[in-house]
């Protein structure tokens, strides 16, 4: 069944659809080899309406706005290009701020994929331009997007203390430490690819932002 999702979503099918299909589909073979019966479908909508009226749950599609927005809004565009200015003039300055804004990014929405394809189109044309390494730059991008999944607040988090039930505020106050941990220790890996091949990092010139927005190096 998952690799079923995973055909019809690389296909190209929307991933609701890809979804929804791949259920419906295996619903059937589970009728037609008598696994189930096509009764139990009839809970599908007490299903839906239990999820929709779980507080908890809530927070997910509202973190997923607030990434939307970030994205929409270039703020993460900005934000990204404030820290190239202070970092970039260092060896490995850009990856570290790529770093420092994927994991203000997962603080922010909570949401991988948000943070992995924001990032992507935001900073590796950007860092490919000072000739940073493919590899370094893919690997920085999504490790840094990550972070997410664990940095408070995390949508993650919220699906789990709501499995489990348990107090969401309880698993963003244990999660916090572990992910700034984990940032420092992205910082780290970074910095140390940067000075270990400095070919694969290189510094980048200083950055100008002028009031229009546009940058001149």
């Amino acid at each position: 069944m998952f690799v079923c999702a995973l055909l019809f979503i690389f296909s190209g099918f929307p991933v609701a659809f890809s979804l929804g299909g791949t259920a419906l589909l295996f619903a059937g073979l589970g009728v037609l080899t008598g696994v189930m019966d096509w009764g139990l479908m009839y809970a599908f909508p007490e299903r839906v309406f239990g999820i929709m009226s779980n507080t908890t749950l809530l927070a997910v599609p509202f973190f997923i706005y607030m990434g939307i927005m970030l994205e929409r809004s270039r703020l993460a565009e900005d934000l990204l290009r404030t820290m190239a200015a202070c970092f970039g003039p260092l060896r490995g300055g850009l990856a570290l701020s790529v770093v420092v804004v994927g994991a203000m990014l997962a603080a922010a929405t909570g949401v991988v994929g948000a943070s992995v394809v924001a990032m992507g189109l935001i900073s590796l044309p950007l860092m490919l331009r000072y000739r940073y390494s493919p590899a370094l730059s893919a690997g920085v991008i999504t490790a840094s997007g990550t972070l997410g999944q664990i940095i408070p607040p995390s949508v993650v988090l919220v699906v789990l203390a709501d499995q489990m039930g348990i107090s969401v505020g309880d698993l963003f106050v244990g999660a916090l430490v572990p992910g700034l941990l984990l940032a420092g220790g992205c910082v780290v890996g970074a910095l140390t690819g940067a000075f270990v091949g400095p070919v694969a990092a290189p510094a980048v010139p200083t950055l100008v932002v002028r009031s229009n927005g546009t940058a001149l190096y």
